[in-house]
């Protein structure tokens, strides 16, 4: 099933001579409990994506379709429900709310929806998943980046969304972290069939997604030509320990062939 569907999405900036185009006919799909990620060089398009997909901003062209509906032709009133129980976010700098605990930072999605009965079971299974419990009363200040990371995340599926979106997730935590929380979101996929679109700087990061979009200049490229085979997937440091291409592992392969037969001395 499709839960997500970008079609000829357009976006521009001004007008006339001074136009950007910062997405060009970008076109893809995503499937429930799909853990997708966005990458691209900086000023690629990447987060301007995001934005016309979590209702942020509006496409100047296109269609973004979530669970059957046309995002962009909503009006203010109904994108704004829409979103709070369908879309889930995940930013960079956590924004949580330094007032309330962690428990209620992560309530606080749900509260919003008037008449929408919290789920108070479903709360305390995220923060014991997500190793938060017994952290349930302390406050964001109180919190590593890595705990509060782990909070925002709980705070995204709290309202069990359609979508969680999340903008370079890892970039204020150190290698360590960074590849925890990455792990906290593929169990998330996994456990609560949850779809999920991660953008990300970080490559080796990326490799442990499903799937990798690739947008370059506004364009959303064709899958590679030369895959990344992963020779140890376990992440160490914040990369993977080796990668080569096709080219590389047939060219080793055809190497050994070659020696085959032959002294050492000549193999070198």
């Amino acid at each position: 099933m499709e839960i997500l569907q970008v079609k000829e999405a357009d976006k521009v900036y001004g007008q006339k001579e001074t136009a950007v185009h910062a997405l060009k006919k970008v076109s893809f799909s995503v499937s429930q409990g799909e853990f997708a990620a966005i990458v691209g060089s900086s000023g690629s398009g990447k987060s301007t994506l995001l934005n016309l997909i979590g209702g942020l901003d509006v496409p100047t062209g296109g269609e973004v379709v979530i669970r059957g509906r046309n995002i962009a032709a909503l009006t203010r009133k109904e994108l704004t429900i829409f979103r709070r129980r369908n879309i889930g976010f995940v930013f960079q700098n956590y924004s949580l709310m330094p007032v309330l605990n962690v428990y209620d930072n992560v309530a606080l999605p749900v509260t919003f929806d008037r008449g929408k009965h919290v789920d108070h079971a479903y709360i305390q299974e995220l923060l014991a998943e997500l190793g938060l419990w017994e952290k349930r009363d302390r406050y964001p200040n109180e919190l590593s980046g890595g705990q509060q990371q782990r909070a925002a995340l709980a705070r995204a599926l709290a309202n069990k969304p359609a979508l969680i979106l999340a903008d370079e997730p890892t970039g204020n935590l150190d290698s360590r972290t960074a590849i925890e929380v990455v792990g906290l979101l593929k169990n998330s996929c996994q456990r609560y069939n949850q779809t999920i679109l991660m953008v990300t700087h970080n490559e080796a990061l990326a490799q442990t997604c499903d799937r990798i979009l690739h947008i370059e200049d506004g364009v959303l490229l064709p899958k590679r030509v030369q895959r990344t085979y992963v020779e140890d997937s376990e992440l160490f440091s914040g990369r993977v320990r080796q990668t080569r291409t096709e080219a590389d592992k047939l060219q080793m392969e055809n190497g050994s062939r070659d020696c085959r037969g032959k002294g050492r001395r000549q193999c070198g």
